[in-house]
């Protein structure tokens, strides 16, 4: 998890962006605790800003007991957040029994030798039951 991110999308939750000590802390505990998928969505946004620092950059400042987020640090987590303006086209529907680059990408490459292997048990499976009738 990010604590720098994770800090903005707290305090951006709250009224005014100011929370108390105790809130951010009970927060920041939640969801540190609320899974991977916090955890990688706080990396992706912090890969847009690499040298993020909210106190030295003034994206938070710390104000009666508890921290406030900046007009700049609203500013800043809106373009982390914000969609890339280029989107790779997506495949309407997979062609079957072909397969497509994977750059090596394990995942994939396990994915497309056990829908082979499926296919060819399918094949199987009726080419048994056809010669049995």
């Amino acid at each position: 998890m990010n604590f720098q991110v994770t800090v903005l999308k707290i305090l951006v939750s709250y009224p005014r962006g100011h929370a108390s000590m105790a809130d951010i802390k009970r927060d920041m505990a939640i969801l540190a605790t609320s899974g991977r998928e916090w955890a990688e969505r706080t990396r992706r946004l912090a890969a847009r800003v690499p040298d993020l620092d909210v106190f030295s950059q003034g994206l938070v400042e710390r104000l009666d007991g508890g921290w406030r987020i900046t007009d700049k640090g609203r500013a800043v987590l809106e373009m982390m957040e914000a969609r890339p303006e280029f989107e790779p086209p997506q495949a309407s529907e997979p062609v079957r029994g072909s397969f497509r680059q994977t750059d090596g990408d394990p995942l994939a490459l396990r994915n497309q030798r056990r829908q082979k292997r499926r296919r060819l048990r399918r094949a199987a499976v009726a080419k048994r039951i056809s010669s049995a009738q």
